[in-house]
């Protein structure tokens, strides 16, 4: 199994026009985070794409570029690209120079995004949701798979027969099929031979059972090789050496959050009765001591037979120096440990 982190690289929204104060500082503490996972030699860091005021990232593959520059081992990926709004070209393009940056290592983690802002952004329609992802799947797919590209679609002009570059320095750029449980996402990552990655940001986790089932008998029907299928699971994650005092550290920046997103999407404010439910061992909130977040991602495996694991470590605004113990004791004390009970 792989292991590695997640970010969206979260951040107060400025306070004053102008100058982006937070943001670059945001982005500071996102790079140490990162050098730190590379350091600990965790295999993969994603970051997001989001167009709001409380994210830092708008543009994965920038940001993967500068994160390239100061690591030497871990793949960088998208958590994901938001396909559907953007142009597949300049989506291979940007994570084909990554990919030069790093000396291979870029990963792109296709996906339709948890928000729409992006949508009325650069001019889609909302009603074209599913039809925008499909073919935007489709024709990157088809660069990373050829030099040369004719391709004709119903929402981007025709290529005649044209050249993408550059090329990356891998053979091909791995894609990813990002999922949060729409069985549709498990059966076109399946039937298209794509890597699947589920996020697993509340409830539990045995609710994704019958996905994950889906997406291993349509990859078993289609004929791929089972022994070469790879799965990867992210949660939330927040470790502290003492349980309670993680879960007391983590709470009022998580129920924020959580809160602040859920007013947009008419949800009930988050109590702290179904915050440690979440924590509770059969929960999908990973928040606790090293070995309760053991426990849960081992859990996990025997639910999906993962071949990744990603903990998504800073959630809302939490300090930068918690997120670096956090990142630490996940890189010194879970990996290992999880590892050894795999006899990895």
């Amino acid at each position: 199994m792989e292991f590695g982190i997640i970010s969206f690289a979260d951040m107060e929204p400025e306070v004053l026009p102008g100058p982006g104060l937070n943001g670059h500082q945001r982005l500071k503490d996102l790079m140490e985070e990162i050098k730190l996972a590379d350091e600990l030699g965790l295999d993969v860091f994603a970051v997001g794409e989001h167009h709001r005021p409380d994210y830092a990232i708008s543009s994965p593959a920038v940001v993967l570029a500068a994160a390239a520059t100061i690591t030497k081992h871990i793949k960088l990926a998208s958590a994901v690209t938001v396909l559907s709004s953007d142009d597949p070209v300049r989506v291979f393009q940007g994570f084909a120079t990554v990919d030069l940056l790093s000396g291979g290592r870029a990963e792109i983690w296709a996906g339709r995004g948890s928000f729409i802002e992006s949508f009325p952004l650069f001019g889609y329609d909302l009603d074209d949701y599913d039809e925008l992802f499909t073919e935007k799947i489709e024709l990157l797919v088809k660069l990373n798979a050829s030099e040369k590209v004719s391709w004709k679609g119903g929402h981007r002009p025709a290529i005649n027969n044209r050249g993408v570059y550059p090329r990356p320095f891998q053979p091909q750029l791995p894609i990813w099929l990002a999922a949060g449980g729409t069985p549709a996402s498990a059966v076109r990552a399946a039937s298209m031979d794509l890597p699947l990655t589920l996020a697993i940001i509340g409830g539990y986790p045995s609710q994704f059972v019958p996905f994950i089932n889906l997406y291993k008998e349509t990859a078993r029907k289609a004929g791929r090789d089972m022994e070469q299928l790879k799965l990867a699971i992210n949660n939330h994650v927040f470790i502290g050496d003492d349980s309670q005092k993680a879960a007391d550290d983590f709470y009022p920046y998580y129920a924020t959050m959580m809160n602040r997103v859920g007013r947009e999407r008419g949800w009930p404010p988050l109590s702290k009765g179904q915050y440690e439910q979440s924590r509770s061992p059969k929960g999908a909130l990973m928040v606790g001591s090293p070995q309760e977040v053991t426990d849960k991602i081992l859990y996990e495996y025997e639910l999906f037979g993962n071949t990744r694991f990603l903990a998504q470590a800073s959630i809302g605004t939490v300090p930068h120096p918690l997120i670096m113990k956090s990142i630490e004791l996940f890189g010194t004390r879970v990996v290992p440990e999880v590892k050894a009970a795999l006899s990895l």
